[in-house]
């Protein structure tokens, strides 16, 4: 079953359980997800439906730093709600210690040609969605000040 179809069905269930916060967060999930569609013109790739909900984990995210920033915790918690839900149809991403395994690979690969820019592009490649975007860009930071001594 597609992820769009996992939606869905979920919707329906939220809708018979009378679960309000997961009713609304997978309504919301939906028509970002149609919106991508128009935007591309055509059928979405389970790909593409994963980076529509990788946007939407990130400006969660965004959003929850934020509202601690402002001291607004009681809105900081309520995006956390959300993005348990919307975490749940993400595929599990990788940890820090697989990330610097091949942080490090490609340094070594890359020799003397220690281009941050470079190396972050060959790593996010690598990895695609299943890496965190900070992490991997903290852990090669820390790699490459290393390498340099």
């Amino acid at each position: 079953m597609g992820i769009l179809d996992q939606i869905d069905n979920d919707l329906k269930q939220a809708l018979k359980n009378h679960e309000e916060l997961k009713l609304s967060v997978l309504r919301m999930l939906k028509t970002a997800l149609k919106n991508a569609e128009i935007a591309a013109k055509g059928e979405l790739t389970e790909e593409d439906a994963m980076k529509v909900l990788n946007t939407q984990s990130k400006q969660r995210k965004d959003s929850i730093e934020q509202f601690k920033k402002g001291g607004r915790e009681d809105l900081a918690e309520q995006e956390k709600k959300e993005l348990e839900i919307i975490e749940a149809y993400l595929p599990e991403k990788m940890g820090e210690e697989e990330i610097r395994a091949i942080v490090q690979a490609k340094i070594k690969d890359s020799g003397d040609d220690l281009n941050f820019g470079k190396i972050m592009g060959m790593v996010m490649r690598e990895t695609g969605q299943s890496a965190d975007g900070q992490l991997v860009r903290k852990v090669v930071q820390e790699e490459i000040d290393k390498a340099n001594g």
